[in-house]
């Protein structure tokens, strides 16, 4: 899994952030027994949803691999393991 750099890009850092400053804002709200910073902290969380998968969208994620890619991917796999 480490060689598939998954997640390495501008799109899954950015939405990542996002929803983590929105955790902790819900988090320190949730203790301080206010509901509406809870929920105002989760609305921050999914809206890091949407901005990584705009950014994702907008060509600044990871590119789909193709079949042949992917093909080539398997019988090198295959190839370590019958060596």
């Amino acid at each position: 899994m480490a060689g598939s750099s998954h997640g390495h890009t501008p799109a899954a850092w950015t939405g990542v952030i996002i929803s983590f400053i929105g955790f902790c804002v819900a988090g320190v709200f949730m203790v301080a027994a206010n509901p509406v910073g809870f929920w105002a902290g989760l609305g921050v969380v999914f809206l890091g949803g949407i901005v990584g998968f705009a950014m994702k969208t907008a060509g600044l994620g990871m590119p789909k691999e193709s079949d042949e890619m992917a093909g080539a991917r398997s019988r090198a796999g295959e190839a370590q393991i019958t060596t």
